[in-house]
């Protein structure tokens, strides 16, 4: 009976040693999968590689991704594929640039659809100032104009829906519609205390472009509401009428202009400045070489030109190109308010076919090399122009400018 008590217990201790190896074994591989790196859970992943080399840790990804994959009660019904739209959309904002955005494929084709033909719209200029959807600039005449929208209205909300996670592009997305449908704005004004509601009806908004009047004390006024296409054509042959008619004071107004082809501005800027002199720069950062615009003239006024320009907070891109050459080659003198401040340079990239990025390429400095997207231009002479002038049809800073002439020989 010993030597069975021997054997038995001989054998207990055999059977305790392979639980013990038994459980470190399995113990080890769940700690080891526990610990394994969130990228080794996931089965397959397309188009793994990248030509593009970087220090950032991915990890934190992966683990989201796994978190999300594994708690959220929404993971269901959301594609992996809507995922990666979502994470190329976030890494698109990390810039801090409103103007850089990402269009997954319906925003894509909503937004190619919109630059492609014709639409219904507002017409209005929309931006970013300080993270907040603003108005640039109403186009005169336009549902916005008639509707009483102004420049440096904020917009709180787009059909009841909250703009402050909100896009440049999204915003407009929403914005525009059929043609005799109204969309519905909640704004700010600076200065009021109580938001506005505007419901207003949508339409084909034609895009005015130039207006001239002679004044009677020997004033000569081009009003130019954007840089289109052939915005330069119509504004030299109006610079023509004024060089002939022999007169040497002029007002160029640019307030609520938002802009538009460069090469508009800088085919306007030669008519004013001596060919070689410099309208604009193109900085890149230092990712390409800077690319310097000059005039090209050729030189139309006459030398004894007086000239003001009326700038305004909706004069925007190729209007604070214009007036920043022009002032800064001391040939006008600004009167208003601060510009918008919208100085870059976008290009739209594919991503995949059915997908884009337009992404922020450069910034457009002056002649002195001021960014214009920093600040915009600060006016010569700062004449505010007021809801209480507006509403007695007043113009403060037009009656500057003419001052301002009069008093010149």
């Amino acid at each position: 009976m010993k030597l069975k008590y021997i054997i038995n217990k001989k054998w207990i201790y055999v059977l305790i040693s392979i639980v013990l190896v038994t459980g470190v074994f399995y113990t080890g591989v769940y700690v080891g999968a526990s610990r394994k790196p969130a990228v080794d859970t996931i089965v397959t992943v397309a188009n793994p590689s990248s030509p593009a080399t970087t220090d950032a840790d991915f990890a934190p990804f992966w683990k989201t991704w796994s978190v999300l994959s594994q708690k959220s009660i929404y993971a269901s019904k959301i594609t992996d594929q809507a995922r990666v739209w979502g994470a190329v959309s976030g890494l698109a904002s990390s810039m801090g640039d409103p103007y850089t955005v990402f269009f997954p494929p319906d925003q894509n084709k909503i937004f190619n659809d919109t630059i492609a033909g014709e639409f219904g719209g507002i017409g209005a200029e929309i931006g970013m100032k300080e993270n907040t959807l603003v108005i640039i600039s109403p186009i005169k005449d336009s549902p916005a104009f008639v509707a009483g929208i102004k420049s440096g209205d904020a917009i709180l909300k787009i059909n009841g829906k909250d703009t402050s996670n909100m896009t440049v592009d999204q915003a407009i997305a929403l914005i525009r519609g059929d043609k005799g449908t109204t969309v519905d704005l909640t704004i700010f004004r600076v200065g009021e205390k109580q938001t506005r509601d505007f419901k207003i009806v949508r339409d084909i908004v034609p895009i005015p472009t130039i207006d001239t009047k002679s004044l009677s004390n020997g004033i000569f006024v081009i009003s130019l509401y954007s840089f289109s296409e052939n915005s330069a054509t119509l504004f030299n042959n109006a610079l023509q009428s004024f060089v002939a008619s022999g007169d040497h004071k002029l007002i160029v107004d640019l307030r609520g202009n938002p802009g538009g082809y460069l090469d508009s501005a800088v085919s306007i800027g030669g008519s004013f400045l001596d060919v070689g002199k410099v309208i604009v720069s193109e900085d890149f950062e230092g990712k390409q070489p800077t690319v310097i615009y000059r005039s090209r003239g050729p030189k139309i006024v006459p030398d004894n030109l007086q000239l003001v320009v009326l700038v305004d907070g909706g004069s925007a891109s190729a209007s604070e190109i214009l007036s920043g050459a022009l002032q800064e080659n001391n040939v006008a003198t600004l009167v208003g308010t601060q510009t918008f401040g919208k100085g870059s340079v976008q290009e739209l990239v594919p991503i995949t076919d059915t997908t884009s990025l337009k992404v922020t390429i450069a910034r457009w400095l002056t002649p002195n090399g001021t960014s214009i997207s920093e600040k915009g231009l600060t006016p010569d002479v700062v004449v505010p122009f007021t809801q209480k002038d507006a509403d007695a049809k007043q113009d403060p800073q037009m009656d500057k400018a003419v001052q301002i002439l009069q008093a010149r020989p």
